[in-house]
């Protein structure tokens, strides 16, 4: 199992079908579990994934409609069922509040979840932790919608051959990672001369919005980007009308903001299976990276980590 992985719960938009649920994205980073808009039927979806309530560490709703978002009340109460030890904390846009409200106690249970609510009123930063930080963004829709994006620090990568030569060994090492230079055999030794660039990875998530400046902000550098493509390109029109994308402008967006690899997900009711293959054909011709076309259930690995920082 990957330590760094998008587990797909649900790729449906505003009405789930026989083959997809509606919306549900967990994100296992490391030693977090990041869920992104569960919407209705995400508790029995995790079952089916192997994905536990104790996994989560984060909830993040990009906006409140249902199909975003029903599955906030279940997931709850599953977590205070099995008294998830930790603090979880919930983002979600900061001009809804009262409706994060409602749906954390839209039914009777016993709640004894330590819940941290980050509502997010302004772009910027809204979690910082030493292992990423999650930064949010406006974006275009008919309610209040935000964007994530999750960055990783950058470091340095040791280099084994270098640091033979020069005969740093041991704890020196670590002592060389710490203080960047260090003094043995009567030489000083730098970390720019046994180490290079570690670039830190980038995950963004993008649901329910038009093109907008927002939506290339978040996406720039992404080793993974998840993008709603809802429409195929005929119905561009109607994509704007409603505040969302069409699979060629996803591929755009991952095209100019330099994506690595693209996952399409939240797809209007009106593209079966047998027909999606189009949306993915439709963003290859904006995008000549790795594409995704998101089902149910599916793990996608993030991209291995850049050799150097550009």
């Amino acid at each position: 199992m990957s330590n760094r992985e998008l587990v797909v719960l649900g790729t449906a938009s505003q009405a789930p079908t026989r083959s997809r649920n509606h919306n549900g994205y967990f994100l296992r980073w490391d030693g977090e579990g990041l869920l992104f808009d569960p919407g209705e039927g995400t508790q029995r979806q995790m079952l089916f994934a192997g994905v536990t309530a104790s996994h989560i560490t984060r909830i993040c709703v990009t906006h409140f409609h249902g199909d975003h978002c029903l599955g906030v009340p279940g997931v709850l109460q599953r977590m205070s069922l099995d008294r998830v030890p930790h603090a979880v904390e919930a983002c979600y846009p900061a001009e809804n509040r009262e409706v994060f409200g409602r749906l954390r106690r839209a039914a009777l249970f016993r709640d004894v979840l330590d819940l941290r609510e980050r509502p997010a009123d302004c772009d910027g930063v809204i979690i910082s932790t030493p292992a990423f930080r999650l930064e949010t963004r406006a974006l275009s829709h008919s309610v209040p919608t935000i964007g994530y994006r999750l960055t990783e620090p950058d470091g340095r990568r040791m280099l084994p051959g270098e640091l033979a030569a020069r005969g740093v060994t041991g704890r020196d090492i670590g002592r060389l990672q710490r203080e960047g230079r260090l003094t043995t055999g009567g030489e000083t030794v730098t970390l720019e001369q046994v180490s290079e660039p570690k670039r830190g990875q980038r995950f963004a998530f993008i649901m329910d919005t038009r093109l907008c400046d927002a939506a290339f902000e978040l996406a720039e550098g992404a080793d993974m980007l998840v993008c709603e493509s809802t429409f195929a390109d005929a119905e561009a029109g109607l994509a704007r009308d409603y505040g969302h994308l069409t699979a060629g402008q996803a591929g755009r967006i991952a095209d100019q903001a330099g994506a690595r690899t693209l996952v399409l997900t939240h797809f209007s009711q009106r593209y079966e299976h047998s027909e999606s293959r189009r949306l993915a054909d439709e963003a290859a011709s904006a995008f000549g990276g790795e594409i995704v076309l998101a089902r149910d259930l599916d793990r996608v690995p993030v991209p291995g980590r850049r050799h150097a920082a550009p």
